[in-house]
């Protein structure tokens, strides 16, 4: 008999960690995959589309509804609301139901709120298996009271790279072209939205004084987001405009991450960012604030620099160190490459994940 398809639930306004996540998966996971979005914009729909990945947009509750009667599945929810819409969906059409925990981000009220739904979802006894992409998100579970025999432990991971083709002659936008990892002429960056809980700010704080400090020295913060136009004045307020960067969302970071003398993950929460293993995959030096799934990865010292959550001074400090020995910097991105090698290669974590599908499958509809 043929396992149902894997229908995967998200919620998303662009391609972002927990898309990137998804679309490898579908790629590289055992089984049939398709991805129903909720109020999706058409250039997401576009980009699963053409890596060959069946996708489907959904605006309301009552469309989702219709269409998995016509086409049900094994569900996969990945956020908030794709985990309530799924519940309500397995509820009332009888599917079995995973739900994906990325991470959470409880600053605000309504995030507490969706937080709190969130983990009362995952002890209902609809909801047949919760895979947490970092251990910390699996502690929060067990705390809220959700069942260990329910949790799974699957880490995020990266496909083997692409071939290596030439370097584009105009390198990336924005003026970086005639920057190739310079120890003399260092290029550090931020990846990631430009919103509260991945602290672009943070950066700021640590990356103002830093340039100040260093008349080499350039910075490059890779995104969108509504803090957008607040970074942009405190930076020319500092009169660094001309050295310190937003180019926007970036489609390809594989240019600039070859170019970046350090990565600085600046979250105030995290799960396990793929920026981070794309960093390590790529042999760039990270330096990261200690929060959520990233100590899981990093160990400071061994593979990366951690910095204490929201110390932008120690992130500084950390920052520093790697600009001034480029021989440490490049010890710990050689030791990142192998922990990404051997600890979140998707070839390898494929095979759990498939594991967990079986074993959702097999327990006894709630």
């Amino acid at each position: 008999m043929t396992p149902q398809p894997i229908v995967h639930l998200i919620h998303s306004g662009g391609f972002y960690g927990a898309e990137r996540m998804l679309l490898d998966h579908c790629l590289a996971t055992p089984g049939q995959h398709r991805v129903v979005f909720i109020n999706a914009p058409d250039t997401l729909l576009r980009r699963f589309a053409e890596a060959g990945v069946a996708c489907h947009n959904c605006r309301c509750l009552q469309s989702l509804l219709g269409h998995l009667r016509q086409q049900p599945g094994l569900l996969n929810a990945h956020n908030f609301k794709a985990q309530v819409f799924a519940w309500v969906c397995a509820r009332r059409l009888g599917l079995p139901l995973v739900l994906t925990q990325h991470g959470f981000t409880p600053r605000s009220l309504k995030q507490k709120l969706y937080t709190w739904v969130s983990l009362r979802l995952c002890r209902s006894p609809r909801v047949r298996r919760v895979a947490c992409v970092a251990q910390s998100i699996a502690r929060l579970h067990l705390a809220a009271g959700v069942a260990a025999d329910k949790l799974r432990v699957i880490p995020n991971g990266l496909p083997e790279p692409a071939p290596q083709l030439p370097a584009s002659p105009s390198g990336p936008p924005s003026g970086e072209a005639e920057i190739v990892r310079d120890p003399a002429q260092p290029l550090v960056g931020f990846v990631g939205r430009l919103s509260a809980e991945k602290g672009p700010d943070l950066f700021l704080d640590a990356l103002l004084e830093l340039c100040q400090q260093r008349p080499e020295l350039k910075a490059v913060l890779l995104g969108e987001g509504e803090q957008n136009q607040a970074l942009r004045q405190r930076i020319e307020a500092a009169g660094l405009a001309s050295r310190i960067l937003l180019p926007g969302y970036q489609r390809d970071m594989q240019p600039w991450l070859k170019r970046l003398n350090v990565l600085v993950l600046s979250s105030r929460t995290e799960g396990t960012p793929m920026i981070l293993l794309e960093a390590m995959q790529a042999g760039t030096p990270v330096v990261a604030f200690a929060v959520g799934g990233i100590p899981d990865v990093l160990q400071h010292r061994h593979n990366g620099l951690l910095a204490k959550p929201e110390d932008s001074a120690e992130l500084q400090q950390q920052i520093a160190c790697l600009l001034d020995d480029p021989a440490l910097a490049e010890a710990l991105a050689a030791a990142a490459r192998v922990t990404q090698r051997q600890q979140h290669h998707l070839p390898t974590l494929a095979r759990q994940w498939d594991e967990l599908y079986r074993m959702a499958r097999e327990v006894a509809p709630a």
